[in-house]
């Protein structure tokens, strides 16, 4: 099928490649000429295992390419898959969909036969019925059907997930466009994926619904590792404990930093505020929402009872600062709350991260990017381990680090405390007593 993709961020980007390379022939859109330059020349302009590998297979095999031409890229095509951005609107907490708008607007130009129209980005209910209001101004109804399709992509685990989904959602109110999609994703239903049509709005509630509930389970256990802290249990046990419960389940049961990235923090806002738009009270997700913001503030309070309130001067390492493990992703982690308040108290950080040096801490004078494990942890007062890479997982911290006063805050729980505690390591961690 000739599919074409409009935005090449991660999930634009992601889709398109890994479609190309289920055999169809895919067009990449974008508007941004550099963007579109570079990945001709196969670079990626994002982090994620694999990626690289098949874009410049899927080029060679003439199944992807990529291009600033919206008009032409949409007329070549019969499924046109909308993957712009939808963040957070300025001092609010609905979804600014202008992108997707604009990007509507331009396609009622340009639907020269019948298009499947599909909204791959993450939208509120009734999006797909004003985009459908936007075209039929200037096209027929027979000539375009619109459709919700969300993606459910996890940064750094994405190529598996689309090519072993645990389930594929198609929203749409005709036969006919749900028969094509049926037909587009038959390789992956050939291989388990579980395919659910259903109508265009529980698609893309869908996908909120999902977000909010995984966003809700990260927050539960960390409420409760608070609590754990106070009562001498590990938090461990009572993730373990409760996650061999089928219906409850263990993934999204781990202690740690406040949820990031790219979805659960502007997901979860935009479905109260599309249900505050219904005069229906999501209270539970508020509280979610609230609870996740007070987080980073807890974590640093921890740090400052680690250093006895004596921060200034202290040399802090910062061991991983995206927001999880296998992704470049900075957006909302909490290394972005930490570290500039302990700078403001007047600590050295320095920090390493598998993805490089991070923009976001360039206006800071006492903090710096090490380009090693051991140079990041050289003669430090204090270890934070903020991400969970596997680089982080084995490390012999009493070879690395020049102090006899080893101090580790492991906000991810990748060491066992009596094994620290043998070897005279000051170890702290989160939730277990």
């Amino acid at each position: 099928m000739k599919l074409c993709m409009i935005g090449t961020g991660y999930v634009g980007l992601v889709s398109g490649v890994c479609f190309s390379d289920l055999g169809n022939e895919v067009i990449c859109v974008d508007k941004d000429i550099n963007k579109i330059k570079n990945l001709k020349d196969g670079k990626i302009p994002i982090y994620e295992p694999g990626l690289d590998e098949l874009v410049k297979k899927n080029i060679k095999n003439k199944r992807l390419s990529f291009s600033n031409d919206l008009k032409k890229s949409v007329r070549k095509s019969n499924i046109i898959f909308i993957c712009v951005g939808t963040p957070t609107k300025r001092g609010g907490s609905s979804a600014d969909l202008n992108q997707v708008f604009g990007v509507a607007k331009e396609l009622s130009k340009n639907i020269n036969k019948y298009k499947i129209i599909i909204t791959k980005s993450t939208v509120p209910v009734t999006t797909g019925d004003e985009i459908e209001k936007i075209l039929i101004k200037s096209n027929s109804r027979n000539k375009f059907s619109v459709v919700s399709n969300p993606e459910f992509l996890r940064e750094g685990e994405a190529i598996r997930d689309f090519i072993y989904p645990d389930r594929v959602v198609v929203g749409s109110n005709d036969e006919k466009s749900s028969r094509i999609l049926k037909n587009l994703y038959s390789p992956l239903i050939a291989k388990g994926a579980k395919y659910i049509n259903t109508s265009r709005r529980a698609a893309e509630l869908i996908k909120y619904a999902s977000n909010a509930f995984l966003a809700t389970k990260i927050t539960f256990i960390n409420e409760l590792a608070n609590l754990c802290e106070k009562t001498n249990i590990n938090v461990d046990d009572i993730s373990i404990g409760m996650g061999l419960d089928q219906r409850i389940g263990s993934r999204f049961l781990r202690a740690g930093p406040a949820y990031g990235g790219s979805c659960f923090p502007k997901d979860t806002k935009a479905i109260t505020s599309t249900a505050d738009k219904f005069s229906t009270n999501l209270s539970i997700i508020k509280s979610v929402i609230k609870s996740n913001e007070n987080r980073s503030q807890l974590m640093l309070k921890r740090v400052y009872q680690i250093l006895n309130n004596k921060v200034k001067n202290k040399k802090i390492s910062f061991l991983g600062v995206t927001f999880k493990a296998n992704t470049d992703d900075m957006r909302d982690s909490s290394s972005l709350i930490m570290i500039p308040a302990l700078s403001k108290k007047g600590a050295l950080i320095r920090y390493f991260d598998p993805t490089g040096y991070k923009k976001e801490f360039k206006g800071y004078k006492n903090v710096s990017f090490a380009r090693s494990i051991s140079r990041c942890l050289e003669k430090t007062d204090l270890v934070i381990i903020h991400t969970e890479w596997n680089d982080f997982k084995s490390l012999d911290f009493l070879k690395l680090i020049k102090n006899k006063k080893i101090k580790i805050y492991d906000m991810r729980n990748l060491y066992v405390p009596s094994k620290m505690t043998n070897k005279n390591v000051k170890y702290y961690s989160v939730g277990r007593g």
